[in-house]
């Protein structure tokens, strides 16, 4: 049974995927979007994303945050998306292929799923 994602569908992922290609392309780029480079450049991003949140605390509000968060979170997705292009992976068909291992791997309590079964 297909499972219903929230956001975008696939159709969107791979326009945003083309996009983030002709972004490099047009300023000659691609030659540095190695899958080294962009994996190194996700493990930096993914730094400053915990950077943001490094000293908060479970009560505060993250709401004056919220824009750098964002872009953060934005420039973590945008290496992820380079990096998975460069590679030939199908994100959301990894992530499905993940979820699956992990709902084996971690199985919910009581035979519960999500989905109510």
């Amino acid at each position: 049974m297909a499972r219903e994602r929230p956001g975008r569908d696939s159709a969107e992922i791979h326009e945003l995927t083309e996009r983030l290609r002709r972004f490099a392309q047009v300023r000659s780029w691609e030659h540095l979007h190695t899958a080294k480079n962009l994996t190194t450049a996700v493990a930096a991003e993914a730094g400053e994303l915990a950077a943001v949140l490094q000293w908060s605390t479970p009560e505060q509000d993250l709401a004056p945050m919220r824009e750098e968060l964002e872009d953060e979170i934005a420039d973590v997705l945008i290496y992820v998306l380079r990096l998975c292009d460069v590679l030939g992976v199908d994100p959301l068909a990894a992530v499905d292929a993940k979820m699956e291992r992990n709902e084996l791997r971690f199985p919910a309590p009581g035979g519960n799923t999500p989905e109510g079964g």
